[in-house]
């Protein structure tokens, strides 16, 4: 069965797309902590962080780095914080979170509410952004 993200690739469901390319994908967090917070995956389903093969995590931290440049310059924060945790979904993914301080990156604070409007606001600034 495929994992949500799968689908989300396939556009079977909805997202907030930020970048892609043939191996990669970035979307806005539909559940965010902060505002431009993105989660980036491989397409490949691969379930866990560590098993993705050398090669291909080279690729995925350079395409997220340029994802999280495109962060920085639209979202004012003092970095985009990185975090990978891997137990909501079975398909690796890594969060880029746009953070003032540490704090900022708990997951046991509670979700922003944003509007679809506005989701569409920080979609089209990210996308702006990229270099």
């Amino acid at each position: 069965m495929s994992s949500v993200f799968t689908k989300i690739i396939h556009g079977e469901l909805p997202s907030y797309k930020i970048a892609e390319n043939e191996k990669f994908y970035a979307f806005l967090d539909i559940n965010p902590l902060k505002e431009g917070h993105t989660l980036v995956i491989p397409k490949q389903e691969i379930d866990y962080f560590f098993d993705i093969n050398d090669d291909l995590l080279q690729e995925y931290m350079l395409f997220s780095k340029s994802v999280a440049k495109a962060i920085e310059k639209s979202i004012p924060c003092l970095r985009v914080g990185l975090t990978v945790i891997g137990l909501e979904v079975p398909h690796a993914h890594i969060h880029l979170i746009p953070i003032e301080n540490i704090s900022d990156m708990s997951f046991n604070s509670p979700k922003l509410k944003i509007t679809s409007d506005r989701m569409l606001e920080i979609q089209e600034l990210i996308i702006s952004n990229f270099i």
